[in-house]
Order: structure tokens, then C-alpha cells, then sequence
């Protein structure tokens, strides 16, 4: 099944809003075995919103629009559309009251300009927005004379905020895809890797993967900051088999890089692993500014291991918080394997834990020099048995060389914790 998606907004095209509908919609449609074949994202502009629907539907057995249905100025989708198939546009009763309901329950006056949203494509689906105003709408072409074949088509329209769209997509749109379309077998396995390279990952695998491929797996890489998604997909009958097999692939030569799967993060995996050892951390971050904390406080339970951590950015705080000596910062600098280590060790003693992290480097883009250019980080990991140290080189912005640096410490806490 061919599937099209049409985001509409002037504020996509301006930088304003991330494109969430993109993902969201894509993955849930992937899941139910329909891959999404193009996507467009166009401004609120009349010529743009009509040609991109009328080019979707000269090919797509489903096209999605997200946005344009409200009751601004801007919002053309509905009657540009209408327009578009010859529809009239006639009021609907059930939506009229569903938005007189809706703004009598927040005890506000209803604008009259949201009248307009009461009006829908003649024969159109209506789906009721329980989460605002604005319906969505569904419409069967047929023929769809915008095919060359004269094939049907269905057209789907779903309001532009995400929590409107979201659960509307789920609890209407869902039920019609089963409905009209055949079930259509799709699997998809992602693998995720941390410690190694994209162009190292591929060099490893794709020799072993050869045979699997030439039966139908296809294999993609992504790569994360300080980390390599393996992506395995394959349709129709034996695509089940085929990706089970590509794992067992990947995961006999990657091993030990391997954290997760899917939506796995490698900071729900540390915790997770904390939590089965029954073991402690505290962080003592300087460079990357607390980022670690902050992945890891995302996962629920992490209260239970989590014990608190420092940013200790500037030299005073990192003596007067960690007891680093004044003397180490003197004769190595803030950025220094000497520094490292007593950070760590002095975020253990603080706050008595079972293991704790240190990391201090140059985000840059300045402060760097020959013997630290811009980008060299230390961390320290101190545990019962003593202080170690690793040294890296993150020649990235400032931004990914934080998000790095953070992966690379939960990286190496997390191959520790699994030996």
C-alpha cells in the first residue's frame, strides 16, 4: 500500500515548530505494516496545499493531512480540499454540539468563528475531536480520477496539534485502516549500539548479512550522538524469520556493544542494570552540565539508584563541593585525568555511593590548546576497587559533545555494570 503525508503550517516552513507528525505518524503506521512512501511538509498557502494533495492522490492509496482545520484565517485544508474533489461543504449537527459541549465543560463562551469548523466535506467520515474542536475527516475517492488507474483512494485529515492528532489517529483512524485495508506484513528490529563507529558497524555486519539480504532483509544504519542504530526490516511472508535471523547476526559480532533494542536509551538501561545489582551512583559533571542527571532522572525509578550529583563548573565549586585539591587544578588544569579522578572520588565519599562518575573536557569552541585541543574530555568511574580514568576526543559542536560525552559515560558504567 502506497502511503502519503501532507503536514501543513506556515510555522513548519519557518523553523518555529518541529515536525513531530512526521515521526509520530510514520512509526505508528509503520507498526501497523504500512511504510510511509513520501511525506511533504508545505506552508498555508492555498496553490501549496492543493497541489500537494492533488499530487498525493495521483499516487497514494492513503494520504494524511495534518493540519488546516481550525477556525483561523490560515486554516484552508477543509475547503481547499472540498474544493479540490467537488464537495460541498454542508454543517454537521453532531459537531456543532460536540463544540458547544466542549466549551460549555471549560465554562467559556463559544467563538462564532469557530462555527466554521461545524461544515464538512458532503459524504465525508467525521471524526469528533476529544481533545478540542476542530474534527477530523475521512473520505473514500472512487473512482479517484486523479489515478491514472481511476483506483480508490482514501484521504484523511487530522487536526495539527499533536494532542489532538495523536489520540484521534488511534482511536478513529486505526480502526478504518483495519477496516479497508488488508493487513500487510511488515517487521522491523532495531538494535542499538554504543562504543563504535557507524562506518565500523557496517564493515562488521554486512558481509555476515549478505545471504539474509539477498532473501529480502534490508539493513540501514543511524547514527546518534555516541551511538549506531541497526535497523532490520523485511515484508511479506518470512519476514518474521528473515529479521530474526539478521539479529542473530548482528548481535554474535557486535555483542558486548549492543544496549538495547527498538526504544530502548541507554540511560534506561543503566538503570535498570543499578537497579539489579543493587548498586548506587552519584555524577560529578563540569562540561557536560548536568546532562547526564538529567537522562537518567527521565526513567522512572531512578530515585531508587540515582543517589544526586554535582556540576561543579568553575574550579572553586569543584573544590568546595568535591574536595578536588587546589594544587591539582594548579599543576594539571580543570581538564586533566588528575582532576578527573578526584572529582569521582570525592562524588562517591559525598554522597556515599556504590559507584561514581566524573567528567570534565573542553566543549569549546575555545579554550583548547596543541596539548587539549578543543573537544578532550576525561571521565572517572570510582567504584570499591579504586579510580579509572578514560580520555576521548569529541571534535564536535558544543551540543554533541555534550550529548556524547554523557553516552560515553553511561557507555562504560554500563559495560561495567554488565561484566
Amino acid at each position: 500500500m502506497n502511503v502519503e503525508l501532507v503536514n501543513t503550517g506556515s510555522e513548519l516552513m519557518l523553523g518555529r515548530v518541529l515536525n513531530t507528525h512526521q515521526q509520530w505518524l510514520c512509526r505508528r503506521l509503520a507498526d501497523l505494516g504500512h511504510v510511509v512512501t513520501r511525506q511533504v511538509a508545505i506552508a498555508d498557502a492555498a496553490r501549496d496545499i492543493r497541489e500537494a494533495v492533488r499530487e498525493a492522490l495521483s499516487r497514494a492509496d492513503l494520504v494524511i493531512t495534518t493540519g488546516g482545520l481550525g477556525p483561523t484565517s490560515d486554516d484552508l485544508t477543509r475547503e481547499l480540499i472540498a474544493k479540490l474533489l467537488g464537495k460541498k461543504l454542508v454543517e454537521n449537527k453532531n459537531v456543532l454540539a460536540h463544540i458547544e459541549k466542549f466549551f460549555a465543560k471549560h465554562n467559556r463562551p463559544r467563538p462564532a468563528k469557530t462555527s466554521v469548523e461545524t461544515f464538512v466535506p458532503e459524504g465525508a467520515l467525521v471524526f469528533l475531536n476529544q481533545n478540542g474542536t476542530a474534527p477530523g475527516l475521512a473520505m473514500k475517492i472512487e473512482p479517484n480520477h486523479f489515478r491514472a488507474d481511476k483506483k480508490s483512494s482514501w484521504l484523511v485529515m487530522l487536526p495539527g496539534p499533536p494532542r489532538e492528532l495523536r489520540p484521534m489517529f488511534d482511536d478513529s483512524v486505526v480502526p478504518l485502516l483495519k477496516r479497508e485495508f488488508a493487513d500487510e506484513i511488515f517487521v522491523c528490529r532495531t538494535l542499538r549500539t554504543s562504543g563504535i563507529g557507524e562506518s565500523s558497524v557496517q564493515e562488521k555486519v554486512e558481509n555476515d548479512l549478505q545471504p539474509l539480504v539477498k532473501m529480502g532483509l534490508e539493513v540501514g544504519y543511524c547514527a546518534r550522538p555516541g551511538a549506531v542504530d541497526v535497523r532490520l526490516t523485511a515484508s511479506g511472508a518470512g519476514a518474521e524469520k528473515i529479521v530474526r535471523d539478521g539479529e542473530a547476526v548482528v548481535q554474535k559480532i557486535l555483542g558486548a556493544n549492543i544496549f538495547g533494542f527498538d526504544d530502548d536509551e541507554i540511560e534506561q538501561v543503566v538503570v535498570q542494570l543499578l537497579m539489579e545489582c543493587k548498586k548506587t551512583l552519584a555524577l560529578a559533571e563540569s562540561c557536560t552540565g548536568g546532562n547526564v542527571a538529567h537522562r537518567l532522572t527521565n526513567v522512572p525509578g531512578a530515585s531508587e539508584v540515582f543517589l544526586g550529583g554535582v556540576v561543579s563548573y568553575s574550579n572553586a565549586a569543584k573544590e568546595k563541593f568535591l574536595g578536588v585539591c587546589a594544587e591539582s587544578l594548579a599543576a594539571h588544569g580543570a581538564v586533566s585525568e588528575a582532576v578527573a579522578r578526584e572529582m569521582a572520588a570525592g562524588a562517591r565519599e559525598k554522597f556515599g555511593s556504590d559507584f561514581a562518575m566524573a567528567i570534565t573536557g573542553i566543549a569549546g569552541p575555545g579554550g583548547g590548546s596543541p596539548d587539549k585541543p578543543v573537544g578532550t574530555v576525561f571521565i572517572a568511574l570510582a567504584s570499591s576497587t579504586g579510580v579509572a580514568v578514560k580520555k576521548f576526543l569529541n571534535a564536535w559542536d558544543r551540543a554533541t559533545f555534550k550529548e556524547v560525552a554523557a553516552t560515553q559515560a553511561l557507555e562504560w558504567l554500563r559495560q561495567t555494570l554488565s561484566a
